[in-house]
């Protein structure tokens, strides 16, 4: 377990790029305070007793994809977290304009929000177009690896889904062998347009749109034995 002299290795890059533009920074001031989850053991359901379910979403980049499953899913409570302070920033704006009352916030390494979550209480979780971290030096450093799969085997419910995407071919492959390792999950692919063809509930985003990656987005679904 990581500690003060062995801390866990970060999975995500820059946490600042460009200024952030005034609303967003009035956002960060006002509105995150109020949608930001507790920063010790919580239980969600506390959040939003009426909720139907409740959703992760790991590094929701510009909040795009949380946004539009919020809208789509008033009854779900979706929690979701990210590092990068322009994509919250970003998220905020998604949030106000459409006046969501279903998001909380970590702004910050989602690992510890997953940590301060009660076993079983999560229905689906989300690890889209995560960090590829290219360099072979770096690939320990990828979010997806067997500590961070058992901390999801325990939040989730069981019957819970895990979708994961991306679009670096080696990142996939890497995802793949790695969960399919796991007695926690079954890979519930069918047929090659399983993986090949975003599921129905998909919500395309313009990062996705930009394909940044080297091969074509791969969309992973898995299902909590």
């Amino acid at each position: 377990m990581p500690d003060a002299e062995h801390p866990q290795l970060r999975t995500f890059g820059r946490i600042k790029a460009r200024p952030i533009k005034p609303r967003q920074a009035a956002l960060l001031e006002t509105l995150l305070p109020r949608l930001r989850v507790p920063a010790e053991p919580f239980d969600p359901r506390a959040l939003a007793p009426a909720a139907r379910e409740i959703w992760l979403e790991i590094g929701f980049g510009g909040g795009e994809h949380m946004a539009a499953q919020a809208q789509r899913h008033p009854d779900v409570l979706i929690l979701g977290a990210e590092p990068f302070q322009n994509g919250v920033a970003s998220a905020l704006r998604h949030i106000d304009e459409q006046g969501l009352q279903n998001v909380r916030l970590q702004d910050g390494d989602a690992r510890e929000l997953i940590g301060h979550l009660p076993d079983a209480s999560i229905a689906r979780a989300f690890i889209l177009f995560p960090d590829p971290w290219p360099k072979t030096r770096h690939h320990k450093r990828r979010l997806v690896n067997a500590e961070t799969l058992a901390d999801l085997a325990r939040v989730l419910q069981p019957g819970g889904r895990l979708r994961f995407a991306s679009d670096v071919a080696h990142y996939v492959d890497w995802a793949l062998e790695r969960i399919i390792a796991s007695p926690a999950f079954r890979w519930s692919a069918e047929r090659a347009d399983d993986w090949r063809r975003p599921a129905a509930d998909h919500v395309t985003t313009r990062y996705e749109e930009k394909r940044l990656g080297d091969c074509a987005p791969v969309f992973l679904d898995f299902v909590r034995i």
